[in-house]
């Protein structure tokens, strides 16, 4: 079975950026719908972002314009690029994927049965 890995969480000061990967292992996800979420201390998990697997994109409201999602399927890597980070984006960020393409909703957490660990991001002001 497919497993995801995100990486490249960290510490940074508002205003600047962080670059997230989630790499799948043992299988290809070319065909697989993808998503970002993100879960706050205290919050439930709330998505972020998501990508078909023609690479069609969608964006929660609090971060268009500033996050952009991207996939590389030669890598079997997807990518969040975040920019201009704020405190409120502080948060442990998952990715998901969803292998059969069902037809829930894509900022609906049940559509993806395949969970990363999560990585850690923290902005502070």
């Amino acid at each position: 079975q497919v497993q995801l890995a995100e990486s490249g969480g960290g510490l940074v000061q508002a205003g600047g950026s962080l670059r997230l990967s989630c790499a799948a292992s043992r299988g290809t996800f070319v065909r697989f719908a993808m998503a970002w979420f993100r879960q706050a201390p205290g919050k439930e998990r709330e998505f972020v972002a998501a990508i078909s697997w023609s690479s069609g994109t969608s964006y929660a409201d609090s971060v268009k314009g500033r996050f952009t999602i991207s996939r590389d399927n030669l890598k079997n890597t997807m990518y969040l690029q975040m920019n201009n980070l704020k405190p409120e984006d502080t948060a442990i960020y998952y990715c998901a994927a969803d292998p059969l393409n069902s037809g829930s909703r894509y900022d609906s957490q049940n559509k993806y049965p395949l969970w990363g660990q999560g990585t850690q991001v923290t902005v502070f002001s």
